[in-house]
């Protein structure tokens, strides 16, 4: 009779570049393959609709890392806390979006008009002039704070011993 082992991955240091590649990989089918038109367009509108639109993104782009996180804890044996990696999906989730509430409002300057907590933090971490000069800034930055968002959700969701 033939035996077939099936390998785990079973540390949090080995378990965590493959929560960040698939978390990753998840963004960017969800945040670019996935997000509807409708929702890119008015996310960073101010007011209820623009937080409506975000909320829904954002609940689609959560659902996506989930199932892309599910597929790789049961196809790769990565033996996952599913507490810890909650936690993580929470975390890009909220971070989420914190950042696409300034969806189109990139280029917005602070001291000429109210804007969004993400373009006032740029703007105090001296990516101002940058903002307001590149058209291309708003979408490098969020794209970069999401890859740093999302490097801290996979720590969270390797972060638990094996179940």
């Amino acid at each position: 009779m033939k035996t077939t082992h099936r390998l785990s991955v079973t540390t949090a240091a080995l378990r965590f570049p493959s929560c960040y590649a698939v978390l990753t990989a998840a963004h960017e089918g969800a945040d670019h393959l996935v997000q509807r038109d409708s929702h890119a367009v008015a996310k960073g509108l101010p007011g209820p609709d623009g937080r409506r639109a975000c909320a829904r993104h954002v609940a689609e782009y959560t659902a996506v890392q989930a199932a892309a996180l599910l597929l790789a804890d049961r196809g790769l044996g990565l033996r996952l806390n599913w507490r810890y990696a909650a936690a993580g999906l929470a975390l890009s989730a909220g971070t989420h979006y914190l950042a696409d509430r300034s969806g189109g409002r990139w280029g917005e300057d602070p001291k000429e008009m109210q804007t969004t907590g993400m373009v006032r933090l740029a703007h105090r971490l001296g990516k101002g002039t940058w903002m307001l000069r590149d058209p291309q800034a708003g979408y490098r930055y969020d794209q970069a704070w999401h890859k740093v968002c999302i490097a801290i959700a996979a720590a969270f969701a390797a972060a638990g011993g094996p179940r």
